[in-house]
């Protein structure tokens, strides 16, 4: 592939630019104060990186590296995501590769995908071994996501996973293995395309999602609480109190203990509370089992059905949604807008 191309390039840190200290090398995206137990920790610069990259300079593409964070990723927080958006439309460039840690990478996507106002792709990209381990996948993974973000096949489609040569909607990617270089799947749609031979290929198609209006700030509170056999709610107590809302992640298709139905309503009718599904795939049902406890009931009692997003992602959106002063009502219909099938 021979293009002009300027991609615009941001480090965020993460296991691609991590070596050990000293001992063995971990595999994941390790934490700074492991440096004192022999972990990998941040250390390769923007250049470093490239650098290591065999066929990158054949690509022809005019890179923008931009060293905006050295972090662990379940360090970063909803202000650098933000920041990073406005820096990242400011400049102007063909496409976007963010490279960060994957333990968050799938919420991060996932965020940009909401407020992403450009049509330029914005990839997302990572690494599963650190470069001191034998088939470290960093390089391959960072050269794909810059001859993604350089073409035009996946051009308006917002912002996009790009990990083990293949392309994921953000909206349906998910980390599903701890130290896999396979680790990130779709499970309710599968890739919509690939890097084949240096050649970005559409495999399916989706349809872009309406952008949301870009909060100044995200500083709302939003749990995640996952519901547990024989759980007694005790997460639950207060929790209007002290949150702007909740995601609830439920049995199956959206479900809870019988026990627990009450108190949800109750919470319900003072901040929105979307109900998920812990399961990993597949959506929350709306009419199919009327048991106490179950999607039918919860839903009437005033909760929001997260559709197809897992509880991450719905937390993400809630979050969103609530720092844009958003409505129970509000939050219902963005939902039910943006949450919906895999693939349209």
């Amino acid at each position: 592939m021979s293009t002009t191309a300027t991609v615009s390039v941001f480090f965020l840190g993460g296991t691609i630019s991590m070596t050990p200290v000293g001992g063995t090398a971990a595999s994941g995206d390790t934490h700074s104060e492991d440096a004192h137990s022999g972990g990998a920790v941040s250390r390769l610069g923007p250049r470093e990186l490239v650098d290591a990259i065999p066929g990158l300079a054949a690509l022809g593409v005019t890179l923008d590296l931009r060293d905006f964070r050295k972090l662990p990723s379940a360090d970063l927080c909803f202000a650098d995501l933000l920041e990073l958006l406005d820096v990242a439309e400011r400049a102007n460039t063909d496409g976007v590769v963010v490279v960060q840690g994957t333990d968050t990478l799938e919420e991060t996507a996932y965020l940009f995908d909401l407020l992403w106002r450009g049509d330029a792709p914005i990839v997302v990209t990572g690494a599963m071994r650190n470069p001191s381990l034998a088939g470290a996948d960093g390089p391959a993974n960072l050269l794909a996501a810059v001859t993604v973000a350089a073409g035009s096949q996946f051009r308006g489609l917002g912002a996009l996973v790009v990990l083990n040569d293949e392309v994921h909607a953000a909206r349906h990617v998910a980390k599903h293995h701890t130290s896999s270089p396979a680790a990130f799947v779709s499970p309710n749609a599968g890739p919509i395309g690939r890097v084949v031979e240096g050649t970005p290929t559409p495999t399916a198609s989706v349809a872009r999602l309406p952008t949301l209006a870009r909060p100044a700030t995200i500083s709302v509170s939003v749990p995640v609480i996952s519901i547990a056999l024989d759980d007694d709610g005790t997460l639950l107590d207060g929790i209007e109190r002290r949150c702007a809302g909740l995601v609830v992640a439920g049995f199956g298709a959206g479900h809870v203990p019988g026990r627990l139905a009450e108190r949800l309503g109750a919470i319900a009718a003072r901040i929105p509370v979307v109900l998920a599904s812990r399961t990993g795939a597949g959506p929350v049902l709306s009419r199919t089992y009327g048991a106490i406890g179950s999607e039918v009931d919860l839903l009437q009692r005033g909760l929001v059905g997260a559709g197809m997003l897992d509880p991450f992602k719905a937390r993400v959106l809630l979050s969103v949604l609530l720092a844009n002063a958003g409505s129970r009502e509000v939050v219902a219909a963005q939902f039910a807008r943006l949450a919906g099938v895999a693939h349209s």
